[in-house]
């Protein structure tokens, strides 16, 4: 069995991220005729068309989608293998780094991480934004460096992921609420009026599942977006928020919080980052800084 040209992967990969011959004959710098006769080769190894006409352009094979992922993360492991190691110097790093997380995670770590950031490298910029779903293509795309959540079958196998913290549910209410004043029993919880948090939209969550096992239900009078929402509801009304408790800890400021009443599983808070970028030294000092704050080591050096 003759040994493949390795070579044709970069090309393969190259194909597959743009989509277009004439595009990748662009960006690999060569005729258009050359990266023909590579594609040609292509399909001769794999046995499959990888991409046919489809009007004007050319659209990927089940086989070439299958194989985009695998391709790219083979390209990448070879580059860095291939790349001098050079020492990180962090006072000189210019950089800008997208850190995706759910609501309430700034609030919380914001302050302290970007204090830290601050002080070993001046130049590096912390670009968070909200996380309108679970769904970790946006690692995969490059959009996103790290991501905070709670890791579940929509993550993929090809994500890595590591603990940050353990987190449990608590209940919140004003300070001067009925429930900040007295013995809070299951019924006594039930028969308030909540607000419900939901990236979804959902009605009912965890805490509705072990109420319905003890014959109780919630009054849900409204459902928002997140627990900063949840919060304000809760802060200037009688509803009852229910979130977690070392995700929310600087937005509960002046409120009183208590343990639920029911048994409700607590979650595993992760960190998710795409494996082309384990070897970054930048990023894995800047994935050290997150789990660091979020284990309360936040003057811990690198």
């Amino acid at each position: 069995m003759s040994t493949p040209d390795l070579n044709l992967l970069v090309t393969l990969d190259v194909l597959l991220a743009e989509g277009s011959v004439a595009r990748a004959a662009r960006r690999l710098r060569l005729s258009p005729s050359a990266m023909s006769r590579a594609l040609a080769r292509l399909r001769e190894t794999t046995g499959d068309p990888l991409l046919v006409r489809a009007g004007r352009g050319l659209v990927p094979t089940p086989r070439a989608l299958e194989l985009r992922e695998r391709v790219s993360q083979l390209v990448g492991d070879a580059q860095a293998v291939l790349r001098p190691q050079e020492m990180l110097d962090l006072t000189r790093l210019d950089r800008t780094f997208t850190l995706r997380s759910s609501d309430g995670f700034v609030e919380n770590f914001g302050p302290e991480l970007i204090a830290r950031v601050n002080r070993e490298a001046p130049g590096v910029r912390l670009w968070f934004v909200q996380k309108a779903e679970k769904a970790t293509g946006s690692l995969r795309d490059g959009s996103i460096d790290l991501e905070t959540g709670v890791v579940d079958q929509t993550a993929g196998p090809e994500v890595r992921a590591v603990a940050l913290f353990r987190d449990r549910f608590i209940g919140v209410v004003r300070t001067g609420h009925p429930l900040s004043e007295a013995e809070i029993t299951p019924a006594s919880y039930a028969t308030g009026r909540h607000v419900h948090a939901s990236r979804r939209g959902l009605g009912k969550g965890l805490v509705d599942e072990a109420l319905e096992q003890l014959g109780l239900q919630r009054e849900m009078v409204a459902i928002v977006a997140g627990f900063a929402a949840a919060l304000a509801l809760a802060r200037a009304s009688e509803l009852i928020a229910t979130v977690p408790e070392r995700h929310t800890g600087n937005l509960r400021a002046g409120m009183t919080s208590f343990q639920l009443p029911v048994a409700v599983p607590g979650i595993t808070v992760s960190l998710l980052w795409h494996p082309r970028l384990d070897a970054d030294p930048a990023h894995r000092w800047l994935r050290s800084c997150v789990r660091d704050i979020c284990a309360g080591r936040s003057n811990v050096s690198v």
